[in-house]
């Protein structure tokens, strides 16, 4: 008696809108999109970001942080939408390369900083000092290619992921009040 292994593949993406996507970028390279987003505070530290038509992305802080911990807290957002840019990223990098994934999964861990208390009187700190102090990701990756492919797959995207550069690099943030 025979066993094969059957291998099945990740729901695929479109390729040829994706070689058009790409051929779109390198006509204007300097094109940009808009991503906005709406968040309206419910109590507590429970808020609802609205984007577009989608249900809301609640978010919460956990209860030794004075908030009810019904939802992930803003950091483990922040990292949730590292975690999938850096999917969205892989699989484009992998269909580019024409390499079937079986599996992709990411964990994301990160050390965070908050002793000033969100600047309500803790501990005087300045701004580089708060927040993500390290982001630690492992990929867990399997397909129709070598360890080192795949390797080079993720190390490909992970430099082009915009949420990942974005966390990397400094960028300009304005705040200010509403008209």
């Amino acid at each position: 008696m025979s066993t094969e292994t059957v291998t099945t593949y990740l729901r695929p993406i479109d390729r040829e809108g994706l070689l058009k996507f790409a051929a779109a970028g390198r006509e204007n390279p300097e094109r940009k999109g808009s991503n906005k987003v709406h968040t309206v505070m419910q109590g507590q530290f429970r808020s609802w970001s609205y984007v577009g038509t989608h249900n809301p992305v609640v978010v919460d802080e956990p209860v030794h942080l004075f908030g009810e911990n019904t939802v992930p807290a803003p950091g483990e957002i922040a990292l949730s939408a590292l975690g999938g840019c850096l999917s969205v990223g892989i699989t484009a990098v992998a269909t580019y390369r024409q390499v079937k994934l079986s599996r992709l999964e990411i964990f994301l861990e990160a050390d965070i900083g908050n002793t000033a208390a969100w600047g309500a009187g803790g501990a005087e700190r300045q701004p580089v000092q708060m927040g993500f102090q390290e982001i630690r990701v492992k990929v867990l990756i399997e397909g129709d290619a070598t360890r080192e492919e795949l390797d080079d797959i993720v190390k490909h995207a992970n430099n082009f992921s915009p949420v990942a550069n974005t966390m990397r690099n400094p960028v300009p943030l304005s705040i200010a009040l509403a008209e």
